[in-house]
């Protein structure tokens, strides 16, 4: 736009003063500018982009391999074109960094007509999370440097690294309500919604228990079995909010806290019981926008900030997986986890309040959070007079693991005031021992 603001700047001058050499000049690079600017919307809008990866779901450490094919569709040859494959900035520079990248992602190349290029690359994810390969940025221009063009191509495409699921040496962690079941065999507690099989009828059985259809199939009295009573499995609040993440090991805790719910809900999972989660972490799947990539810009940096699609969000609805059985709920949990970012909506002891009716009465409540405030304190214990089961496991990378009991901490005299158990957790071999040794009481 420079170039042609001056050259009809100067046109108009050489007009006004009658010289024709001047005049005669414009007019040719007025002309070249003209045909540059065909000739560059022609050659980028003729270019087809397309990303093949097959991997959509992985766990730490494995490596992805991305090949990016540009082809010409256009009837004339590009006579120069930067091919460059954008990857989350802050997940590369971090430090620790999150992921890391082999291989060409930015390639200078010429294309004929008909002719393909290709970048291919591998990508090793280091920590969990959900993860943008792509989009593409194409950068073509004329010969002389007048004017260059930018677009957007090939799709990007998302992996999620699920979190590190850690054994646990044994399943007995136990409080007045454990993270378990606790069954119930006497025949007056068992669970008539509830029915687990049929056998013969017995001297004594009620009518209530015959069960008619087997009875008429096969001629003899049978009676149904109704499964006992029990406390089962649990469901875990995780605090993910950014304003109890700060300060040093911010990003170590909070990986260690979502490492901790993973293999708490494997090894209820293991166990046959049900598991659910709530959370006010933020879904990456929200964050993240994936229309609108196919698009022509001016400047490479907005360009860059296009195909980057990061927003703030302020959202305050939680993330809740319902609490079920079997394996569906459980990679429900680990694929939420994978995705969960620290939020900036609801502070935990709101969402405690706003998720309380979700959480059904016979499981035990498991918490899991950094940051321990007198609001927190107040709502747990809430919870606790309400009749719910509930664990709390602190997270404290600061703190040693065998504090002066006597002289307990701030945050431990809060949860012991309101009758909340807690542990401290501030490895992952601490969490492996999570379910070898009893919870405080």
């Amino acid at each position: 736009m420079n170039w042609i603001l001056g050259t009809l700047a100067l046109l108009l001058a050489g007009l006004l003063l009658k010289l024709s050499l001047l005049v005669y000049a414009m007019y040719v690079l007025l002309g070249v500018l003209g045909l540059c600017r065909f000739f560059t919307r022609t050659w980028i809008d003729r270019l087809d982009a397309t990303r093949f990866c097959a991997t959509d779901i992985v766990e730490i450490d494995e490596i992805a391999s991305v090949q990016v094919e540009v082809v010409n569709r256009g009837p004339l040859a590009v006579p120069w074109l930067i091919l460059e494959d954008s990857l989350p900035r802050d997940a590369l520079l971090q430090v620790p960094p999150r992921i890391q990248a082999e291989g060409a992602r930015l390639r200078l190349t010429r294309l004929e007509r008909g002719e393909s290029q290709s970048l291919s690359y591998q990508v090793s994810f280091l920590m969990r999370g959900y993860y943008q390969l792509g989009p593409l940025l194409l950068e073509t221009g004329d010969v002389f440097g007048l004017h260059r063009r930018f677009r957007i191509a090939a799709d990007p495409h998302f992996v999620m690294v699920l979190p590190k699921v850690l054994p646990l040496r044994g399943y007995n962690l136990s409080s007045r309500r454990p993270i378990g079941e606790i069954r119930l065999t006497h025949r007056l507690f068992e669970d008539p919604t509830r029915i687990a099989g049929i056998r013969a009828y017995q001297h004594g059985d009620p009518l209530n228990r015959i069960h008619w259809r087997a009875t008429a199939r096969t001629g003899q009295l049978h009676s149904r079995l109704y499964e006992s009573s029990c406390v089962a499995g649990a469901t875990f609040l995780l605090d993910f909010h950014q304003d109890s993440y700060q300060g040093n090991g911010a990003s170590a805790s909070a990986e260690l806290a979502v490492t901790t719910v993973a293999s708490l809900a494997n090894a209820v999972y293991l166990m046959g019981q049900q598991i659910g989660f709530i959370t006010n972490g933020l879904d990456a799947a929200d964050r993240i926008r994936a229309e609108g990539w196919r698009a022509e810009f001016t400047t490479r940096s907005d360009a860059q900030q296009r195909a980057r699609q990061e927003s703030p969000s302020d959202r305050l609805r939680p993330v809740v997986v319902g609490t079920g059985r079997g394996i569906g709920p459980f990679n429900r949990i680990l694929q939420a986890l994978a995705r969960l970012e620290l939020g900036r909506g609801l502070e935990f002891a709101a969402l405690v309040d706003e998720a309380a009716w979700e959480i059904p009465r016979d499981t035990t409540v498991v918490v899991v959070l950094r940051q321990v405030t007198p609001a927190t304190a107040i709502a747990l214990g809430d919870l606790v007079q309400r009749g719910f089961a509930v664990t709390t496991l602190v997270i404290a990378f600061d703190e040693t693991v065998a504090p002066d009991w006597a002289r307990p901490p701030e945050w431990a005299e809060m949860l012991l005031a309101e009758g909340v158990d807690f542990r401290m957790v501030n490895t992952e071999e601490m969490v492996m021992q999570l379910c070898a040794e009893a919870i405080l009481r």
